[in-house]
Formats: structure tokens, sequence, C-alpha cells
């Protein structure tokens, strides 16, 4: 009788099974970790993006104008908020925010094929609001649910 030590074909294949599927999970659970991370930022984006626009309208008495839809942040167009309003860049007065931040990529659920898309787009001052922040998330994030949104002075909608 031979007192062979080690493991079986089988034990092997059982193991590399057990292993396969627990990294499957995990990386299931991460992705869904990063669309929400995702949704999570485009909220402080807009955020951020409010309060440079209130310290705009505390020191101008009213907030930038512009002649048509300005998307903020793309990587196109990169934008700031100065004295003038948003500008490529600031070259005088009062810097309000360095950079406009681009909402982050991919874009989540229908954030792609809905208005505005993965962007954060400002329509200017009208009788029925001082201004609009559209934007959209992929998914639910705390009272807001999935999609399109709007923001202005009186929060997020």
């Amino acid at each position: 009788m031979s007192n062979k030590k080690g493991f079986t074909l089988i034990e092997l294949l059982v193991v590399i099974a057990i292993i396969g599927l627990l990294s499957t999970l995990a990386v299931v659970a991460l992705n869904s970790a990063r669309a929400k991370s995702r949704d999570s930022k485009r909220v402080a984006d807009v955020k951020q993006i409010q309060t440079a626009l209130e310290l705009y309208y505390a020191d101008n008495n009213g907030y930038p104008v512009s002649a048509s839809a300005l998307t903020l942040g793309n990587a196109t167009a990169s934008r700031a908020l100065c004295t003038g309003g948003f500008t490529s860049t600031c070259s005088s007065g009062t810097t309000y925010m360095g950079l406009v931040p681009a909402a982050p990529n991919p874009a989540d659920g229908t954030c792609s094929t809905a208005t505005p898309g993965n962007d954060y787009v400002y329509t200017d001052a009208s009788a029925s609001s001082p201004y609009t922040l559209t934007f959209c998330t992929g998914g639910a994030v705390g009272d807001l649910a999935a999609g399109s949104h709007t923001a202005d002075p009186n929060g997020i909608k």
C-alpha cells in the first residue's frame, strides 16, 4: 500500500468552480457600486454648481445670462463661472467656480438617450424661474428617482 498525499482532480475542480463563482459575484457587486457612485457624483456636482451660482447672485444681484441653453462641463467645451458669467477661462474679476465639473462617464440608465443626456445643462433666468440646471441620474439617489431632474434656487426636483 502506497500512501500518496495531494488533492484529487475532482477536489481541484470543485475549488476552482467555487473561486470562479465568488469572483463573478464580486464583479457584479462592484459594477453596481460604480453606477451608484457616478449618480452620487452627478448630484454632488449639481449642488456645487448651485453654490457657485448663489455666490454669483450675491455679488451681481442676478444669475448669469446666456443666449440659449448652455451645456456645462463637457469635454469639448470646459467652462468656468466668473464675474462675466460662464466663460472658457477667468481672466479677471471674481472666480466662482474655476472649472465646472463634467458628468462622469459612462452614462447610466436612460441618461444616454434622455434629455439632457449625460451633461449638465444651464438655462438662464426666465419669468417663472431664476435659472434651471438639468441633469440625469441612471438610478435612484436618496429621494431622487432615476431619470431627468432639474435644479433651481429652490433645490433639486
